[in-house]
């Protein structure tokens, strides 16, 4: 069962609600990379520490499908979670903001302050189904429009992790001169035929939702979340390893439920529900499709030369890093951007959470952050 969102519950931001942390640039119109133009784009960003004179101490992090620019820091008004990534920014932190000037911002086709479905078009109304499809490539364009108005000629690192671990190596092959480092964490190069595949019924599952009215639902009381919910249950059983998940239920039933016949659910079930309830309250599904399409997109590839021309743009410090049990994005892929680019660094999570690994093993990532960024 999910619940309806309403300008209480943090599913989108608009004008007017809580600003929390962050703050705003308007980059203005962004062409986009299948043809027109998006216009007056705004992006949401939040940053810590402090811009050196000289520009060159810039450090980007970027969210995965469903985070934000809320790296770390508490819930609260404008902020419907808590950072995803917690214990990373700060002083004496592995992204030290004693030395680094940290970013983040909303990805384009977000819903939490930076432009996308939710948000008003030219005519005073929300995109909605009018929203055009924007790739990966699109996203680190406004993210270089960001750059741009902050002052920040080159960044002295890019990192992420699962979709922002694609924006991150699009940063490398796409602005090569823009970047010093980029750590790419349990990600890839392009969308696989199996990363499509996983996607596909996401998609259709939100689309197919009644309350979908194609994509038009804001101003009702009716979102298609019971769509959303469907795609996340699917989504995130692929962020999860198997062993792990057979581990913490097995096939136990829920406390108080029969599910032999009795209607009720195994604890794995009641664990999926929890997610897609959890998911509801602080996001947007017209995001969610934009998103995953984007992410369907990625292949810093095409039109590159393929793979090794594309990674070989790149002169600085490239690190990627694959999580031992991730099955979405499984470590090959990750081994494959390594060979494909002489001098690349390869490292190893260690995890039995899967593709959460990179949001999980915090303390192993930020050792990662800081043998990468190490030195400016």
């Amino acid at each position: 069962m999910t619940a309806t969102p309403t300008r209480t519950t943090g599913a989108v931001w608009r004008p007017g609600d809580p600003v929390g942390d962050r703050r705003f640039a308007v980059i203005g119109d962004l062409a986009l990379e299948r043809g027109g133009v998006l216009p007056d784009v705004t992006v949401a960003y939040e940053t810590w520490g402090t811009l050196s004179p000289s520009g060159d101490n810039a450090v980007l992090v970027e969210h995965a499908l469903t985070g934000d620019s809320h790296v770390v820091g508490d819930t609260g008004p404008g902020h419907p979670s808590a950072g995803w990534w917690p214990d990373l920014i700060g002083p004496g932190a592995p992204l030290d903001t004693d030395r680094l000037f940290v970013v983040a911002s909303n990805v384009l086709g977000g819903c939490q302050g930076t432009t996308g479905p939710s948000s008003a078009a030219p005519d005073g109304r929300p995109w909605g189904s009018r929203y055009p499809f924007t790739t990966i490539r699109d996203q680190v364009a406004a993210e270089a429009a960001l750059a741009d108005h902050l002052g920040i000629r080159r960044w002295h690192g890019v990192l992420g992790g699962s979709m922002g671990g694609m924006r991150a190596l699009e940063w490398a092959t796409g602005h090569p001169d823009r970047v010093e480092r980029v750590l790419v964490v349990a990600s890839t190069a392009y969308a696989t035929a199996d990363q499509v595949a996983w996607c596909q019924p996401q998609l259709l599952a939100i689309r197919a939702d009644p309350a979908f009215r194609g994509g038009d639902y804001y101003g009702t009381d009716d979102w298609p979340l019971t769509g959303m919910g469907i795609a996340r249950r699917i989504a995130h059983t692929t962020y999860r390893h198997e062993a792990e998940l057979d581990e913490r239920f097995g096939r136990r039933p829920r406390t108080g439920e029969d599910p032999l016949g009795g209607g009720g659910r195994y604890d794995v079930e009641s664990y999926l529900d929890h997610h897609a309830t959890k998911l509801s309250r602080r996001f947007d599904p017209n995001s969610y499709l934009v998103l995953t399409e984007a992410m369907n997109s990625h292949d810093v590839g095409r039109g590159r030369g393929g793979l090794a021309a594309a990674l070989g743009r790149f002169e600085g410090t490239l690190h990627v890093a694959g999580v031992t049990t991730d099955r979405l994005y499984p470590l090959r892929l990750t081994e494959e951007m390594a060979a494909a680019r002489p001098g690349t660094g390869l490292s190893v999570v260690t995890s039995r959470h899967g593709h959460d690994g990179f949001l999980v093993e915090t303390e192993q990532v930020g050792v990662l952050i800081r043998e990468v960024l190490g030195g400016r």
